[in-house]
């Protein structure tokens, strides 16, 4: 028999569909970089306030970042799920991973979640995560404090596929510049020193070590300046780095080879060399099992089919800082397909199903099973310790 209290949620989102869906259309429509998502937030925001939530904004040292509370009375010692909202696009092509389906998900969980906390034995916080795609936003608000009263932290994200979990790595980026010595590349080559063959020959290099690092490891980058004409030569030359690894140790073994890259290159020029690592380096995702298997049957509800999760290899993995939520409280990351099973993420052809009618009910369901999923938690003691036992056994603490 159906769970009454299910059945209610998934009423209260099909009832704020039509808002859910403007939102979700004025978030695609407007899509904003990592740390700059002014727009987004705010319209997400007063889409909360307008249904009676109390928003936090510029929660946890982030401008764009938000928080809303509610349940128990505000009880902090009962157990506390935490929903999580991106919405942050990339360069250029927009929402093509679907960041604006993930927040419409999360807010009309909480939204629905809102509409039966008399009868929650426990708080639900919406947290609105800035800087997914570059910058690491969700472990910044960690570092301030953003999960430390959390027990656990759910989110989904639009895919081609249904999948209880995402394959994912560690990511570490860096920026290099190769500063040289310009000259006229005609008449006095001999006075220069070439910036750009400097990052040419570090990325040649990189180019090589790839054939040397293990099948889950990934090294790639752009170059972002590479001189200004071509009868000069360049005194500046610019790159953007990834460098991925399955786990924390892995990924701070191979840093140092890819250094030496960095370094060879510069030698061999005769130019010197920034490297600027980022400040946060993104975690693998450590999937609480017990809490995507209720995901799961929740999503299954609605008619949802699930590929195997160990058809998945990690030689197809992305990354995500909800890895870095991952490793301090139980986390689930689920997908949802949003576009067929051959339309990839980071792709602008994921981009238009993220805007169509596809996407649009991913993120509805997706509301509805992060809104059964923290129901389940908060209302399963048995769910509760397994989540947490799940979680300190991947910790290597039980």
């Amino acid at each position: 028999m159906p769970d009454p209290t299910k059945e209610t949620l998934c009423a209260a989102v099909d009832e704020i569909a039509p808002e859910l869906l403007a939102v979700s259309r004025e978030i695609h429509a407007h899509p904003e970089l990592a740390f700059e998502e002014k727009r987004a937030s705010a319209l997400i925001v007063r889409t909360a306030r307008g249904h009676g939530l109390e928003v936090k904004t510029g929660s946890y040292g982030l401008p764009t970042a938000f928080e809303a509370s509610f349940g128990a009375d505000g009880d902090s010692s009962r157990p506390n799920v935490a929903v999580l909202a991106e919405y942050d696009a990339l360069p250029g092509i927009g929402h093509a991973c679907g960041h604006n389906l993930i927040a419409t998900a999360a807010l009309g969980a909480a939204l629905a979640l809102s509409s039966v906390r008399e009868d929650l034995p426990g708080r639900v916080t919406l947290l609105g995560t800035p800087a997914e795609e570059k910058g690491g936003g969700k472990e910044l608000m960690a570092r301030n404090g953003a999960f430390e009263d959390v027990d656990a932290a759910i989110m989904m994200h639009p895919a081609g596929i249904n999948l209880a979990t995402m394959a994912s790595i560690c990511v570490a980026e860096v920026d290099v510049v190769y500063h040289g010595q310009s000259a006229h590349a005609s008449a006095m080559p001999h006075k220069g020193r070439n910036a750009l063959d400097g990052l040419l020959l570090a990325y040649q290099a990189i180019s090589n070590l790839r054939q040397h690092i293990r099948h889950s490891e990934r090294i790639h980058g752009i170059v972002t300046d590479g001189g200004r004409a071509p009868n000069i030569v360049p005194d500046r030359a610019a790159g953007e780095f990834y460098v991925r690894a399955k786990n924390a140790e892995d990924l701070e073994a191979l840093k140092p080879r890819v250094r030496a890259c960095f370094e060879a290159g510069a030698k061999a020029s005769g130019c010197d060399v920034e490297m600027n690592w980022g400040g946060v380096d993104y975690l693998d995702l450590n999937t609480n099992w017990p809490l995507a298997a209720a995901f799961k049957a929740n999503a299954e509800t609605l008619g949802r089919k699930f590929d195997a999760d160990d058809e998945r290899s990690l030689s197809g993995a992305g990354s995500t800082d909800m890895g870095n939520v991952s490793h301090r409280v139980p986390s689930i990351h689920p997908m949802l397909a949003a576009a067929p099973r051959n339309v990839v993420i980071h792709n602008p052809e994921f981009a238009k199903y993220a805007g169509g009618e596809m996407g649009e009910q991913a993120a509805l369901d997706g509301a509805k099973a992060l809104a059964m999923t923290a129901f389940d938690f908060l209302t399963d003691t048995r769910l509760q310790a397994d989540a947490k036992r799940a979680f300190a056994i991947a910790k290597g603490l039980g």
